[in-house]
């Protein structure tokens, strides 16, 4: 299956021709965008314990074992594939350190940290999506992370993996195994519901 990066597909085929550095380079031209992940979703009543850096080293380190095996399948596109390894270690870490008998596996489902909640309010204002510029800007920051709170879990991990983990359209279908339009749906939907719940208008206008 073809990356949604250019550069990583040609990376790709020179793996699959046995080149090792182009192996080594495939893991380690993603780390950052890991390290993202995993300190978005990550709860801060675990960040003193776990490191995120050491989530993604084993994530990688899974990776590099796996690699001859997606080199051959290639299931998804390459990003979205390092980034389920983290995912699984990321849930691991959760149902070890909060003692839960059952962690939840989808992203819709995963509970946004209060930081993450707020980042994203702060991004969606900064995007342009913000629906009115006569609201003083915190409080509008509190009534989008109340307002996110409200939304479906489907429509906001949308706005959290394009927001926050800054995941391109065919990058967020492949995490949430939708179609890329179902995720262009989900993405308005969930600004429109947004607006809906901060009593604005199509125009970013309070009545």
């Amino acid at each position: 299956m073809r990356s949604v990066d250019p550069d990583t597909d040609v990376l790709l085929e020179m793996a699959r021709g046995g080149d090792a550095p182009a192996r080594e380079q495939l893991l380690s031209r993603h780390r950052a965008r890991l390290l993202r992940m995993v300190a978005v979703r990550l709860d801060r009543r675990l960040a003193a314990r776990v490191d995120p850096s050491d989530v993604v080293q084993e994530a990688l380190a899974e990776a590099a074992r796996r690699m001859p095996e997606y080199l051959r399948d290639g299931p998804l596109p390459f990003y979205p594939w390092l980034r389920r390894l983290a995912w699984e270690r990321l849930v691991k870490l959760h149902r070890r350190h909060r003692a839960r008998k059952r962690s939840v596996l989808r992203e819709e489902d995963w509970p946004l940290p209060d930081e993450s909640a707020a980042e994203l309010a702060q991004r969606l204002l900064a995007s342009g999506t913000s629906p009115s510029r006569r609201i003083v800007r915190q409080e509008l920051r509190e009534r989008v992370r109340a307002a996110l709170a409200e939304l479906a879990a489907r429509d906001r991990e949308v706005l959290v993996l394009r927001y926050l983990e800054q995941l391109s359209t065919a990058e967020t279908a492949a995490v949430l195994d939708i179609s890329e339009g179902a995720v262009k749906v989900r993405h308005l939907r969930a600004l429109e519901r947004l607006r809906g719940l901060l009593g604005v208008d199509h125009e970013g206008k309070e009545p």
